[in-house]
């Protein structure tokens, strides 16, 4: 069962808009990239005022890292590129609920709202399983949204999982029409 805190457009409280929308395209676009590179298919873009500053998808089997997450790919390559670690005001899109460790980078740079698309009731860190950006002992609040393209996004995990385990797979999976 997911967190009390989750938050969805359904839920009325908050509500994606065709900005978002076009964000996470991108986002599940870099997953199905990731899909055929033999990458667990999760993928990240950051945005600031309408431009996007980084964007990565997983890359934990091609470099053999555990930290190689598409967040903290494009939290790294954002941060360099303004010479910052302070990604304020600005907005990540993630295709799957970020785990603890995304969610702490999360925080630390001081992002100001995330978007991301699945729910991961196995390590998520943002309404499943914890809700990190929701402590109120921290110094930093993440306004949270998750279930932007929520099918599309469990969908290609579930077949590149499935593909894992020796079952069937699509070569070309999915769209975030």
């Amino acid at each position: 069962m997911r967190g009390s805190s989750r938050r969805t457009a359904v839920d009325g409280l908050m509500r994606w808009n065709d900005i978002d929308r076009h964000f996470m395209r991108q986002a599940f676009e870099l997953a199905q990239s990731a899909f055929r590179a033999g990458e667990v298919p999760i993928a990240a873009v950051l945005v600031h005022q309408g431009q996007v500053l980084a964007s990565a998808h997983n890359l934990r089997e091609s470099r053999q890292d555990p930290t190689a997450h598409a967040e903290m790919l494009t939290i790294q390559k954002a941060a360099e590129r303004l010479r910052s670690w302070r990604l304020t005001d600005s907005t990540l899109y993630v295709t799957l609920e970020p785990c603890p460790m995304c969610a702490g980078a999360i925080i630390q740079a001081r992002i100001a709202r995330l978007v991301f698309g699945a729910w991961d009731p196995k390590a998520g860190a943002c309404g499943s399983l914890f809700d990190i950006p929701s402590e109120r002992r921290l110094n930093h609040r993440v306004e949270v949204l998750g279930g932007l393209l929520e099918e599309e996004c469990q969908a290609i995990l579930q077949s590149f999982f499935q593909a894992k385990r020796g079952g069937p797979a699509k070569d070309e999976p999915f769209s975030a029409e």
